[in-house]
């Protein structure tokens, strides 16, 4: 089951600069095309968001059904000289698949006002899209749901 704990929500949502989430996807030639984005941020518990200004190999990869992955790592968070909220090295892994809202509503809207304004000032004429990430899986590093956090915080 997919799921974030609620004690991650403002780490992921203000990742940008320190502990920016690394996104995900298969290109066309089959590599991984690895970017980094300080847009990420937490919908609900099951669900991310992104900004995708609307250029660059990601741009080109992702469409509706894409499937998408999420690495945020965050050392404050890790067992050794973290608070041990993801022990094995303050690293989350999301999975899940695109939903693209290119053109104006909610969640387009949603995603742009809650992510960071440094990253919002990377598209001045709000030309990009939202992209919301479904998710099939919400791991620690050595594949523990992340669900099982929050029993280890208390």
């Amino acid at each position: 089951m997919a799921h974030i704990p609620e004690i991650l929500n403002e780490y992921i949502n203000n990742a940008f600069p320190e502990n920016v989430c690394l996104v995900s996807v298969v290109m066309d030639d089959g590599y991984a095309q690895v970017s980094p984005r300080g847009s990420v941020i937490v919908l609900d518990q099951d669900t991310l968001g992104m900004w995708d200004r609307g250029r660059g190999g990601t741009h080109d990869a992702v469409t509706d059904g894409t499937k998408i992955t999420v690495y945020y790592r965050n050392p404050a968070l890790g067992a050794r000289g973290g608070d041990g909220t993801l022990p094995a090295g303050g690293i989350a892994r999301f999975y899940g698949t695109a939903e693209v809202h290119a053109e104006d509503d909610e969640i387009r809207e949603r995603i742009w006002n809650d992510m960071v304004e440094a990253e919002r000032k990377g598209d001045p004429e709000k030309k990009g899209a939202g992209i919301v990430i479904h998710l099939t899986r919400a791991e620690q590093l050595m594949h523990k749901p992340l669900n099982e956090i929050k029993a280890a915080q208390g």
